[in-house]
């Protein structure tokens, strides 16, 4: 089944449920990117983080997630808008991680780093806050960013889970907010009961169904389903917007560019598609270019 996005709530203790589904595109992402395990697994986590983050967001709004850090890994960059999906890490190479626990994530991201959430409302209007790492796991970071940025009490939970020879196995995560008047105590006790090792079997039992994880993770629960999205790795890229990034360099330095290299080339950081711009076609962006 394909990846998909459950936003729903259990209106006893009156919570907000998130809930998402990643495989295939952690999968599709790692193959663009052909990440080692460490590397792909990060990957797989900020993706399904920034779905989390994107499910809360009003239409039209593009989150994008960003993690810097002082370790190998250099850093993530994911984005969501309206189930399309899109991200890369600044070092693939990158296949060990430390064992289950607090530094499981440390051979990656080092000993210090920020997670930024930005927010673009269209029209000019953007939001960017951050927060330090201090957990040095994305699930938790994030749960974190919501408590300090947003002021709002969340249980965040995301996992990769390897499944034989397969590095992403099954991919997804979990996201709990109290809703105003909600039960405090009730999502403090999910929290507790959300351990890595229940996610992991919820996710490997589910088999790729949002309908069986949200079973699996609140077995016995009325929940009811808001809403529910497809998800897919999708890039927003093109050769016309390869035009406009060399449009903005201005006359000049086109002109220096066909002069020495005779064509122009660009490749995109999502999905690693390469463009290629001829010096035929440099010469019509030439004769349109600004002088810069």
């Amino acid at each position: 089944m394909s990846d998909e996005v459950f936003s729903a709530l259990l209106p006893g203790p009156s919570l907000r449920v998130v809930v998402a589904l990643t495989t295939d595109v952690s999968r599709e992402a790692r193959r663009l990117h052909k990440a080692e395990a460490g590397s792909a697994a990060l990957l797989s986590e900020g993706l399904t983080a920034v779905t989390l983050l994107g499910a809360l967001q009003k239409e039209k709004t593009r989150v994008s997630l960003q993690l810097e850090c002082d370790g190998p890994v250099r850093g993530v960059f994911v984005d969501a808008d309206a189930g399309s999906l899109r991200g890369y890490v600044k070092n693939p190479g990158l296949a060990v991680l430390g064992a289950e626990g607090t530094f499981h994530w440390r051979p990656l991201l080092g000993n210090r780093g920020y997670l930024s959430v930005l927010r673009d409302m269209g029209e000019d209007e953007y939001y960017r806050s951050s927060v330090e790492l201090e957990a040095f796991e994305p699930g938790r970071d994030l749960e974190r960013y919501f408590a300090v940025s947003d002021q709002v009490e969340s249980v965040v939970r995301i996992r990769t889970v390897p499944h034989g020879p397969e590095v992403l196995g099954a991919a997804g995560g979990v996201l709990l907010q109290k809703l105003p008047g909600g039960d405090a105590g009730a999502l403090a006790e999910a929290g507790l009961r959300l351990t890595p090792e229940a996610l992991d079997r919820a996710l490997l039992e589910a088999n790729g169904s949002g309908p069986a994880l949200l079973r699996a993770l609140f077995p016995g629960a009325e929940v009811d389903v808001l809403a529910k999205s497809p998800l897919e790795f999708r890039c927003g890229c093109s050769r016309e917007r390869v035009h406009r990034a060399l449009l903005a360099l201005g006359k000049a330095e086109l002109e220096d560019l066909l002069a020495t290299e005779g064509q122009a080339e660009a490749t995109c950081e999502f999905c690693t598609t390469r463009y290629v711009v001829p010096g035929e076609e440099l010469r019509t962006l030439i004769a349109t270019a600004s002088p810069g």
